[in-house]
């Protein structure tokens, strides 16, 4: 006979309270941290490389729609690389003979209009991404059409190696070369002239690695400047990279009055690295775009895979000041092809772009987001409008 109640269901109760109670410790300060911004920009980049969201019309229908039950509020789509448009373009029509990506999967689409009319129905900003920037692929039609255009480094080679097994081969356009200057002027000024884009953006590899510049199109620019002495032997010298650098600068500034004359309202968006490993390793003197006013909007890309470089990058002076005059997001790697990113290490980063009062974030990129609608749900609860 018992006298006293099993205590069993008793711990069952507590056990359950304490996982419930593990729960909102965990999650609570995700939801306080969304509840009180007023607006915050939540971007994802869309790609045809290593993904599929741009393949059909169904494809991009479905995704779009899920972007925005997701409480997104920005697409960046890719509308130019691998030396080709995603968009029927008069400009590579004169440039390599050639308006359209030869992808069967792009073929005979205007891609670009596809997602301004599904991004516009969901109330999303549109902001066209210009990916390949400055470089093209090794054996694209601009690099062979234009070999003149390609700028190269002291020892002659021009090929820059990277991914799995080093197989992508790229070579880097001149930012000096007036032709190559004319191209993407001509081509930012088609996409804001046709199109009724938010605005543009551009990212790193608008920018020139610092060992390039050594092709004869520039040396003799630089002679002609410096009473007929060639540039340094070392690429690192000072003045020879503040002397790229400008040219680089200058051709931004071309850029961003085409963008302004034409759609004074769209957004001049850049997506770099941290300011000093984009001065020092690709001559992308940004921060001084931006004390100039020729930057609307950044998303600096800090794809680092731990929380501890990921918040040293955050809490970079530069950065810190510069947020407080204009808006600074930052770009969170969700995974790549063959690496993909631990969800509680994306939900961290976010956190902490909140709680050091950074304007949003953008991933990279939407395939890699994968199949964690409520995770990403947990993020970002209600709808919000953008910081600009």
């Amino acid at each position: 006979m018992r006298i006293f109640p099993s205590i069993e269901p008793r711990a069952k109760l507590l056990r359950l309270g304490l996982f419930v109670l593990g729960l909102i410790i965990t999650f609570m300060p995700l939801v306080l941290s969304a509840q009180c911004l007023s607006s915050e920009l939540r971007g994802v980049w869309l790609t045809n490389i290593d993904s599929t969201v741009l393949f059909s019309q169904t494809n991009l229908d479905r995704a779009i729609e899920r972007l925005k039950r997701l409480n997104f509020n920005t697409l960046y789509p890719v509308v130019y690389n691998d030396g080709f448009t995603l968009f029927p373009s008069q400009t590579m029509r004169w440039a390599i003979g050639q308006r359209l990506h030869p992808e069967p999967n792009l073929q005979n689409r205007d891609i670009l209009q596809e997602i301004i009319d599904r991004g516009k129905q969901q109330g999303m900003t549109v902001i066209p991404w210009l990916e390949f920037g400055l470089m093209t692929p090794e054996d694209s039609l601009l690099a062979k059409l234009h070999p003149d255009w390609i700028t190269q480094r002291r020892d002659g080679s021009q090929v820059i190696t990277f991914g799995e097994n080093n197989q992508v081969r790229i070579v880097r356009l001149n930012p000096m070369h007036p032709e190559v200057q004319n191209l993407l002027v001509v081509l930012v000024g088609e996409i804001v002239r046709k199109y009724a884009v938010d605005g543009i953006q551009f990212d790193d590899h608008f920018g020139l690695p610092v060992d390039m510049g050594y092709d004869p199109f520039t040396v003799n620019l630089y002679q002609a400047q410096h009473n007929g002495n060639p540039p340094p032997d070392q690429p690192q010298d000072p003045e020879w990279m503040r002397w790229r650098a400008e040219y680089i600068t200058e051709l931004w500034r071309k850029i961003v009055r085409k963008v302004r004359s034409l759609r004074p309202h769209a957004i001049v968006s850049l997506a770099p690295n941290p300011p000093a490993f984009a001065y020092n390793f690709f001559l992308q003197d940004w921060l001084s775009w931006a004390k100039q006013n020729l930057i609307d909007e950044v998303i600096v890309q800090v794809y680092r895979d731990n929380l501890t470089s990921f918040r040293k990058e955050l809490t970079d002076p530069a950065l810190l000041e510069l947020k407080t005059k204009m808006p600074v997001a930052i770009g969170i790697l969700t995974g790549l092809r063959i690496k993909p990113i631990d969800m509680d290490l994306i939900k961290q980063k976010v956190q902490t772009i909140r709680k050091l009062g950074y304007g949003g974030f953008s991933y990279f990129f939407y395939e890699t987001l994968g199949d964690r609608d409520q995770d990403f749900l947990e993020l970002q609860s209600q709808p919000i409008k953008r910081k600009l």
